[in-house]
């Protein structure tokens, strides 16, 4: 028995007691059989009733008793009426959805007891043996075994609930009996025999799998569809709507209410007329929708600041079968050369972009700062605006740091605003600086592509100062709106960052010493972490500074409960200015027109119960569109290498372990690994403290953060990983 610890999910009746059952290794999984047949039935179930459904299943009497017996100690069951067997209504069972690792173990998340949606200290742990025969993607019944040390649940899976789709992506390989699939999801574990015609080697396909009992691993399936030659970029785009299940085709009945809607917008009646202020929008060269809009106006002892945001409420009210499928979208996911759209293209790209020469209904927050960027007065107001000019990020800063001369002489009639806004953004964000926010700098990808869709090149996007210019003024914006409804006690969707735990610091802060850093002792308050990268900027640890300290920290989140908003040492945060493409920021509107008396009627069919629920699903969401930019990210950056194999690139060591040497290529954004046999002729040694590993006998040192010159040996696209070795090891041919 593992030692005995006190759980948070026991009762105060038998909270020292461990909650993993003796027998479950030896009981052919019946004490999960018992609670299942329980959980299922709709009223108590006679004791004589439930052996014969176990006797049926091969369970002897004897360990149907012994089964009884512990579930009966554990607490699980009761006894009511005569011989009548039912759950114990505080027994620690939940439902939730498993998602699978790909060396087999799980996770469950999204949990739920009795129906109710309930949050536990993490996410409960599911190893392959307590798996049973669930695959990632279902709905699972769960009961708790134990507490870790680390305060994560582990569970055994008693039931699956509701089988998750028997729809599996991935690439058509060939082996001694035929053909299989090998899933493009690495968090389905084993292959798919597939029957031979209707699809050849190299293609993606989607198959129906033909669920049996013992796993994944067993498993045979039906082609039905080609999506196309594996390494294709339109294929690996629906492989990836597919692995995150993302919506690709709005339903009728949106497309059918947007075609409906019109631009009748007329000032008055509670919207201004804004027209007359000389707004712009500064945005990306690829960008196509344009939700925001700013001027900015000197005044006598500072600056009059102007943002202007699209209102989409206007369009859209609450309820509609375009709200309704824009919450369950809760954000737009952006691929490179393509997106997935939260709203309907006649909003996104047209009623409710911001073109120039356009007049667009807007919520502006006009704000007014002294010259050191503090706020000294805020208002908001419904809006018509007219675009004087469609910026890009490129172009502003050819105005304002390269002083171009043609692009001055083009724009001359906007060249005194931008450098009033370029004032003002230097003294917000030194204002920012000074409080203790945080500013990482770290290497996003920026990709072009060809007119056939293939990968050109991947280049590090260089932010200028236009990008922090506009950063600052959408920052200044969502924090007044934050300020002004939590004044009026009115209820919010904030946007909160809490802080790093105490552990993370601890630990980031003695693998920093290690690198020759000299830190002060760590603080609880923001500012000591941008003292941190403040530090590293410009050194030769820049790059992994920031990223291991980005690691420490949370998760930021939608809550109605305001914890502030650490990274940028805001009390009060939200997200107003991008309604277009996140669906809290349409709530924080309704919210500021609900305030200004100018809300619209309670929807008849809400789409989400409570502001907590909203929270936790649109938080939800974000994580899974991050996820899935970042994924197909991955599978470009390997498409893009895959003909490089033999070439050397610049990297950094990103770390260790005792079988492989991770590194970065910051020249492309990537990351790949170096097999520990490839470093030589001599056994290495991991030094786990150090954070580096060392030649046996040469006493060579791999250490995270040293420079190293690599070779591209091989490009494994279905595996994600591109394998690399010192550069005086002669490459392998590419595996594909």
């Amino acid at each position: 028995m593992a030692q005995k610890r006190k759980s948070s999910y026991q009762s105060s009746r038998r909270s020292k007691k461990n909650l993993e059952f003796e027998g479950d290794r030896s009981s052919g999984r019946w004490p999960e059989r018992i609670l299942a047949l329980l959980y299922e039935a709709t009223q108590p179930l006679p004791l004589a009733n439930l052996e014969e459904q176990l006797r049926q299943l091969g369970c002897s009497g004897r360990e149907f008793a012994a089964s009884l017996d512990n579930l009966f100690q554990l607490g699980f069951l009761r006894k009511t009426g005569k011989a009548l067997l039912t759950l114990h209504q505080s027994a620690p069972l939940y439902e939730g959805r498993l998602e699978q690792h790909p060396r087999g173990f799980g996770f469950v998340s999204r949990l739920s007891q009795r129906g109710k949606e309930v949050s536990l200290s993490r996410d409960p742990y599911v190893s392959p043996a307590a798996m049973g025969d669930a695959r990632h993607g279902d709905r699972v019944l769960v009961r708790i075994l134990r507490v870790r040390k680390d305060d994560r649940p582990e569970a055994v899976v008693v039931t699956i609930t509701e089988p998750g789709s028997n729809r599996i992506a991935g690439l058509v390989s060939r082996y001694h009996k035929g053909l299989e699939v090998i899933p493009d999801d690495r968090r389905y574990p084993g292959t798919i025999a597939i029957e031979e015609g209707g699809a050849a080697e190299g293609d993606a396909v989607i198959v129906a799998v033909q669920r049996s009992a013992g796993g994944l691993r067993r498993q045979r399936g039906k082609v039905v569809e080609v999506l196309g030659r594996y390494t294709d970029l339109a294929t690996q785009f629906r492989l990836v709507t597919e692995s995150f299940e993302l919506p690709r085709f709005f339903p009728p009945e949106v497309d059918e209410e947007a075609a409906a809607l019109l631009p009748d917008i007329i000032p008055g009646e509670g919207r201004e007329d804004l027209r007359l202020v000389p707004h712009v929008t500064i945005d990306g060269e690829s960008a196509k929708d344009f939700d925001d809009a700013i001027c900015v106006e000197k005044l006598r002892n500072g600056y009059r600041l102007y943002v202007s945001i699209a209102d989409v409420a206007h369009y859209v009210t609450p309820g509609s079968a375009i709200d309704r499928e824009a919450y369950a979208r809760g954000t737009s996911v952006y691929f490179p050369g393509r997106m997935i759209p939260m709203l309907p293209e006649r909003l996104c790209n047209d009623l409710c972009s911001l073109v120039p020469d356009e007049d667009r209904p807007t919520l502006s927050a006009i704000l007014d700062f002294d010259r050191a960027g503090n706020l000294r007065k805020k208002r908001f107001c419904r809006s018509l605006i007219r675009s004087r000019q469609r910026f890009t990020y490129t172009a502003v800063a050819g105005i304002l740091i390269d002083r171009d001369p043609d692009l001055r002489q083009r724009h001359k009639p906007l060249l005194t605003q931008l450098k009033w806004a370029a004032e003002l953004a230097g003294a917000l964000q030194q204002r920012r600086r000074e409080r203790g926010s945080l500013d990482f700098n770290l290497h996003e990808a920026e990709f072009s592509l060809d007119d056939h869709g293939g990968v050109k090149n991947i280049t590090r996007i260089n932010r200028n100062f236009a990008h922090q210019m506009i950063e600052e003024f959408m920052l200044a914006a969502n924090e007044a709106v934050a300020t002004w409804a939590t004044e009026r006690q009115k209820a919010l969707l904030y946007r909160i960052h809490e802080p790093p735990a105490a552990e993370k610091t601890e630990e980031f802060f003695t693998f920093a010493t290690t690198l020759g850093l000299q830190l002060p002792l760590p603080t609880e308050h923001p500012s000591w972490y941008a003292g941190v990268l403040d530090l590293a900027k410009g050194g030769r640890h820049e790059y992994l500074v920031h990223n291991l300290l980005l690691r420490a920290m949370k998760q930021a989140r939608y809550s109605p409960d305001n914890a502030g908003h650490f990274g940028l040492a805001a009390p009060l945060y939200t997200h107003f200015t991008s309604p277009i493409r996140r669906y809290p920021d349409l709530l924080v509107h309704r919210a500021l027109l609900d305030l200004l008396d100018l809300g619209q009627p309670a929807a008849d069919s809400p789409p989400f119960a409570s502001l907590e629920q909203a929270g936790d699903a649109l938080s939800a969401r974000e994580r899974t569109a991050i996820l899935a930019e970042r994924d197909m990210e991955e599978r470009l950056k390997l498409i893009f290498m895959k003909d490089r194999v033999g070439e050397s690139f610049a990297a950094i060591v990103s770390g260790v372990s005792d079988s492989a040497l991770f590194l970065v290529i910051p020249e492309h954004c990537l990351s790949g690994a170096i097999a520990i046999d490839l470093l030589g002729d001599e056994y290495f040694l991991l030094d786990a403290a150090n954070h580096r590993l060392f030649g046996e006998i040469s006493a060579k040192t791999y250490r995270i953060g040293d420079p190293l010159e690599v070779t591209l040996m091989s490009v494994d696209i279905i595996g994600r990983r591109l394998n690399f070795a010192p550069c005086q090891t002669t490459p392998r041919p590419n595996a594909g």
